[in-house]
């Protein structure tokens, strides 16, 4: 008798947990992704594909390439492909309400992953803490800045399109630690194709029109060696300073070498894996956080060694053997 109840009891804890498996195998997660020949994007695809291989989901991405038409022909597609959850980083924050209001006439719940939207419905924002990042990073320019006399002067900045929420973000953290310094921004040219040739050329125009900039400020990461470029043919080598947000693997290395001052390095990989855990939670009944904030790495010769474990995981996405 109590070997019948001991092996029914079995049975149906063996049914449930399958039941689990198959439940989380079912499910299939698209990740919406603004443009993954970006290593920003890249990282955080990779973030989310871990995290959902993880847990058992199924995953695709879609990448627009920059393109907010292609990013609504993505969205009819992975919606067609009977997706049950998609990870959004949209192209910008205006074209992401028509994104929204396309899931939420399909029933698909969304989480955003950075960037951010004007409206619309969805079940999570993480975002990076844009503006302390930002904040951050132009303390430690103007710390630089301040103590040379040889560098004393404006700043450029090569901006992210001004119409993400992002941006403004890190625009509005960014002024505000130059104002406590009183430290002038020179000009701000906003990134519209992200090729090398239009930062090459902002960074040209920037050095022309303000013979006092003394450094600049890339609101990006990958394109940092047409700024150095433009910087050493316009002669001003070592005489304008290069600070950036994001992070490239090479950076650890400039830093050391004070080829660039400093990086406000977000964390994609981290990000990614968190959406993809939201979108888990949710399904489990547990209940999501609205907004979520990661915090932005302010990273520096100071602090760099201190940080590098955090960086080569959250921020760059090199996992440990173990994982």
């Amino acid at each position: 008798m109590w070997y019948q109840v001991g092996k029914s009891v079995f049975a149906s804890l063996l049914i449930a947990l399958l039941s689990v498996n198959i439940s989380a195998a079912d499910k299939k997660i698209a990740y919406l992704v603004s443009d993954l020949r970006i290593p920003f994007w890249d990282i955080m695809w990779r973030g989310v594909q871990f995290e959902a291989q993880q847990l058992g989901y199924d995953i695709q991405v879609y990448s627009a390439q920059n393109s907010a038409k292609t990013e609504l022909q993505n969205i009819v597609a992975a919606s067609r492909s009977g997706v049950d959850g998609i990870v959004l980083s949209p192209t910008n924050s205006s074209a992401a309400v028509t994104v929204l209001d396309f899931a939420a006439q399909a029933s698909i719940p969304v989480v955003i992953a950075d960037i951010g939207t004007q409206g619309g419905e969805y079940l999570s924002y993480i975002e990076s803490n844009n503006f302390d990042g930002a904040y951050q990073l132009g303390q430690v320019l103007a710390k630089a800045m301040t103590a040379t006399p040889s560098h004393q002067g404006s700043v450029g900045i090569i901006a992210i399109p001004q119409q993400r929420k992002n941006g403004q973000l890190r625009t509005d953290g960014f002024l505000k630690a130059l104002a406590e310094a009183d430290i002038k921004a020179s000009d701000i040219r906003q990134q519209v194709d992200f090729s090398y040739q239009e930062t090459y050329r902002f960074t040209e125009q920037l050095i022309v029109e303000n013979e006092d900039m003394k450094a600049l400020w890339l609101q990006g990461s990958d394109r940092y060696q047409a700024a150095l470029d433009a910087i050493r043919d316009m002669g001003k080598a070592g005489q304008i300073l290069l600070i950036c947000f994001d992070a490239e693997p090479e950076f650890s290395d400039m830093i050391r070498q004070q080829t660039l001052v400093a990086a406000g390095m977000q964390q994609p990989f981290l990000m990614g894996s968190r959406a993809v855990d939201t979108l888990h939670q949710y399904w489990q009944g547990e209940p999501v956080d609205k907004t979520q904030q990661l915090d932005v790495l302010a990273v520096s010769k100071q602090n760099l060694e201190q940080l590098l474990p955090t960086i080569q995981r959250n921020v760059l996405g090199i996992l440990s053997s173990e994982e």
